[in-house]
């Protein structure tokens, strides 16, 4: 109902992206740390090596919990929101909602703050992103959503109690994902394929704007 192809079997794309964050971790143990000093998101970094924002999201702190809490919660979303908006449009919002949390980190940033400098890794920012998405689908299928808001309630309330949580990329990621679930899931369905382009389109500009007015607004400091 949503324009996407509909699809048996596996959701390829939710495994190979669990995939792609295992053998990332295991990189991270084996290299000694260089692994994640290479793909990390660093704000004061990120003007001269922008793929940070992205490859942060495939990264994850040493503790075993990190990584299993962040895997189990996209398999939950993942699958569904896979088959719902078909793989494509399932690829954009995992990226873009990955890339907002680290923009989200971002903008709330101090620069004169130890936050400037701090390593953020974690695949939470995509991860609410899909929390976020899934929102408006269930609004749209009729079904109830209080169950998911409670989950990011309590998402959002952990950092305030335990240490070393970016909440900033999680509510970047947030941001993106109810925008562009709220787009593919209410776009007439004359218009899924056009929206299917534009929406990611759309926000990938808005995530580059946000990114050059702070740079460039820590640059005339």
């Amino acid at each position: 109902m949503f324009g996407g192809t509909v699809r048996g079997g596996r959701p390829v794309v939710t495994l190979t992206i669990v995939g792609l964050c295992v053998v990332s971790w295991i990189l991270q143990y084996v290299t000694g740390g260089d692994w994640t000093s290479r793909w990390a998101f660093v704000p004061s970094w990120g003007d001269d090596e922008p793929w940070r924002f992205l490859t942060a999201a495939f990264l994850h702190s040493r503790s075993p919990l990190h990584i299993l809490f962040n895997m189990y919660a996209l398999w939950l979303v993942g699958p569904f929101l896979e088959q719902a908006f078909g793989r494509a449009r399932f690829v954009a919002l995992y990226a873009l909602s990955a890339i907002g949390g680290s923009v989200g980190y971002l903008l709330i940033a101090d620069p004169h703050s130890y936050a400037w400098d701090a390593v953020v890794v974690g695949a939470s920012g995509a991860v609410f992103g899909l929390f976020g998405a899934i929102i408006p689908v269930l609004r749209r299928t009729g079904r109830s959503a209080t169950q998911i808001l409670v989950l990011i309630a309590i998402n959002m309330a952990i950092p305030f109690f335990v240490g070393g949580i970016a909440w900033q990329a999680h509510l970047g990621g947030l941001a993106v994902g109810l925008a562009m679930g709220a787009g593919f899931a209410f776009a007439p369905r004359e218009r899924h394929a056009l929206v299917a382009w534009l929406l990611p389109a759309g926000v990938a500009i808005v995530l580059v704007a946000a990114t050059v007015w702070k740079y460039a607004s820590v640059g005339s400091l």
